[in-house]
């Protein structure tokens, strides 16, 4: 069991990590015994099929969900022990861009982007403006669409707004969530340049959910493979592969190569079996 009173100061201890971490819904369990950290400065891509838990566990990483089981330590503070207003404190770090961007429809460009540094900084107006122009600079957009609303936008663009809002705050962590889903391929490989610049630009952590190996393959160095608890036996673990990019082709499961290779052909086997067929 991971100690809460991880030494915080220590630069090479992980900066998130989970224990044994389990989450229901009901009679519904999603992640079953996960347990794995994230070092600091370290990008890491979570993949797998829709519904094996991904953007829970996400979630349950910023602790906008509770575990039903098990710890999340942040920067060695125990997530699942703080206070409202100490868990509030905590997650000003992060910066999260949502699967749809999440930006709040009646607000501008410019408001959504400065949204929580007008909640949580006592920053002038001035200054405020400045860090939206810097922001939007950054991720490719012209001042053009500072008062612009959401609707006006295409998707690639609300993307785009939603990683300037995700690093208005300086976050030391950043979570992407299906950052590509939606887009063309090039849109894709736009954002993927921008997650990549991102790090580069800053000191930050990233953690990317996604089902796109091209995003996996291009933005990680080190991809985590999740699979739908249904379809495992009870003592099987739920993570199929933890490693870098390049050795997930020959992985030693063949269900991650399948996914890795998109082959539908057991997939299938399984759907006719459950069917009946």
């Amino acid at each position: 069991m991971v100690a809460s009173t991880l030494d915080t100061t220590d630069p090479h201890a992980p900066l998130v990590q989970l224990d044994a971490i389990g989450v229901d819904f009901g009679a519904e369990r999603v992640l079953r015994d996960i347990s794995l950290h994230v070092e600091r400065g370290e990008t890491l891509a979570i993949i797998g099929e829709s519904g094996c838990g991904k953007t829970v566990l996400l979630k349950t990483i910023i602790a906008l969900l509770r575990p039903t089981r098990g710890t999340v330590l942040f920067d060695g503070k125990d997530l699942t022990r703080l206070s409202e207003r100490e868990l509030t404190l905590e997650q000003i770090r992060f910066g999260f861009l949502f699967q749809q961007a999440a930006l709040f429809d009646s607000m501008t460009v410019a408001q959504n982007i400065s949204f929580s540094l007008r909640q949580h900084t006592s920053k002038s107006n001035r200054e405020i403006d400045e860090i939206v122009l810097a922001r939007l600079a950054e991720v490719g957009l012209s001042e053009d669409v500072v008062l612009k609303k959401p609707a006006e936008l295409s998707g690639g663009m609300r993307k785009r707004v939603g990683l300037a809002r995700a690093l208005a705050m300086e976050p030391e962590i950043i979570l992407y969530d299906e950052p590509t889903t939606g887009l063309d391929p090039i849109m894709s490989d736009v954002i993927n340049e921008l997650i990549l610049g991102t790090r580069q630009k800053h000191p930050v952590t990233s953690i990317v959910v996604t089902h796109d190996m091209r995003t996996a393959r291009k933005v990680a160095g080190r991809i985590v493979m999740l699979y739908p608890l249904p379809r495992l036996d009870q003592e099987e673990p739920q993570i199929l592969y933890d490693g870098p990019p390049e050795q997930i082709d020959d992985a030693p499961d063949r269900r991650v190569r399948q996914f890795v290779r998109g082959e539908a052909g057991q997939r299938l086997m399984e759907m006719r079996q459950r069917n009946g067929r």
